[in-house]
């Protein structure tokens, strides 16, 4: 029996980056089927929230995103462009925003062909792997979309031209999450249950495979 899940994820979250790859790798060796439930980043989801919370919280954020993918072995620094213009030292956020949407956008066209998880996994290396500089630019997407199996020039175009349809599936990604219990990325819901965190990541697997997960 093919278990299923959601993976909640931000293209802007160093943890969703953290635990993508894992569960794709996870997706290929067992019988598991993750859709991708691409998410707006909280910084422009509700920037209210993410003034409210702990000052201390970004430099925390900074320091565990790192050690965390020294342990895990997984090649990492910070985003060169950062997914959210915002200036990190004040938390101010750029009324434009010219990079998140459209990679938001391109993850939920991705999910419409069954192919999220591999676009995500081949796009968040790209973002946050420190091996590209300005991964927006030249062909660093087209060649993450090729990877994951897909026609980049095709998502381009359906980004650009059914955006507001997209959006309205991006938001009920959000509400998902929400209705799941939670409100953080990266989030696997497995039968109504929700594992936040990419430390999460071996106990989501103990727990699917007392539902019957199996390797292919």
């Amino acid at each position: 029996m093919t278990i299923k899940a959601d993976l909640f994820f931000s293209f802007r979250s160093p943890y969703s980056y953290l635990a993508v790859g894992r569960y794709r790798d996870m997706a290929r060796e067992y019988d598991l089927d993750i859709t991708l439930r691409t998410v707006l980043p909280i910084a422009v989801r509700d920037p209210d929230l993410l003034f409210t919370g702990n000052p201390a919280a970004p430099r925390y954020i900074f320091m565990d995103s790192f050690r965390s993918a020294q342990m895990l072995k997984i090649p990492f620094r910070w985003p060169r462009p950062d997914p959210i213009v915002q200036d990190i030292a004040t938390r101010d956020i750029a009324k434009d925003q010219p990079y998140i949407f459209r990679i938001c956008r391109l993850g939920q066209a991705t999910t419409r062909r069954g192919r999220g998880l591999e676009f995500a996994a081949e796009v968040a290396r790209i973002i946050w792997d420190g091996s590209t500089d300005n991964w927006h630019e030249g062909d660093h997407l087209a060649g993450a979309a090729t990877r994951a199996g897909l026609d980049f020039t095709e998502l381009e175009a359906e980004a650009a031209s059914d955006a507001d349809a997209l959006d309205a599936e991006i938001a009920g990604n959000t509400k998902a999450l929400e209705e799941a219990g939670h409100w953080g990325v990266p989030t696997l819901v497995v039968d109504g249950e929700p594992f936040f965190g990419q430390d999460r990541v071996d106990m989501a697997k103990w727990r699917m495979e007392q539902k019957g997960l199996v390797k292919r």
